[in-house]
Formats: C-alpha cells, sequence, structure tokens
C-alpha cells in the first residue's frame, strides 16, 4: 500500500524533530501558526540550536524524481516563512535572539533507511 504524501510529509517532521535532538537542539514549537487575522502558514519547527533561535522547514521525498528537497523551497515559500517568523518574535520573548533560516532535508525510500541532511542557514530573511 502507498504512503499519501500528507503522511510521509508528517513521518518526515518526526524524523527531523528525532534528528535535531540529537543534535542537541532544543525544539520550542512545531507546527506554529499565528493567530493573526489574514496570515496563512506554518512553520514546522521552531527550534534553539546553540546561540540561535532556528525557524526550520522540513522537506520529505521519497525519491530525487522532483530534485532535492531543498529546492522546493522556493522564494515564495522563504517570503512566506520570513513573515512567520516576523510574527512569531514579535509575540515571543525571543526577539533579541539572532535566528537563522534552515531547512531539514528527509528521504524517505522504501526499502531503505531514512536520509536526513540539516542546512544551516539555507536561505536569508526575505522581505
Amino acid at each position: 500500500m502507498a504512503i499519501s504524501t500528507q503522511q510521509r510529509g508528517r513521518d518526515g517532521e518526526e524524523i527531523a524533530v528525532a534528528f535535531l535532538r540529537v543534535k542537541g537542539a532544543q525544539i520550542i514549537a512545531r507546527n506554529w501558526r499565528p493567530r493573526r487575522a489574514g496570515m496563512r502558514g506554518e512553520i514546522d519547527i521552531i527550534a534553539r540550536c546553540g546561540e540561535f533561535l532556528c525557524f526550520v522547514e522540513v522537506k520529505t521525498r521519497a525519491s530525487d524524481a522532483l530534485g532535492a528537497p531543498q529546492e522546493a523551497v522556493n522564494q515564495p515559500k522563504q517570503r512566506q516563512i520570513s513573515r512567520l517568523a516576523n510574527a512569531y518574535l514579535s509575540m515571543s520573548k525571543e526577539s533579541e535572539t539572532p535566528c537563522r533560516f534552515d531547512v531539514v532535508e528527509v528521504w524517505l525510500v522504501a526499502g531503505e533507511k531514512p536520509r536526513v541532511a540539516w542546512i544551516r542557514n539555507a536561505f536569508e530573511y526575505q522581505e
């Protein structure tokens, strides 16, 4: 039975959280959505990684047929994550903490052990 794209995404996020924790990240929030009217979207993971507050986008793939997972974090997605990060910071006590935007790539290929890559500073803040 084939796994749905949504289930693959949830599984990828679980793997990403476990991976980040092993690497020493403290998970602050998962699937964070603003309560502000008119704002859409979510940040997959917000984590403290050393001195940084990291806004992490998780991209999960079953193969490389669609390209590397990071390639799906295009300019519009970067702008959306940046706006959401601003909304989070405006409501948080972390507003003075240095921030960065990371991507965690997860490959869930049938019959293989999951592969994970953590791309730190994957992109800069987008207006």
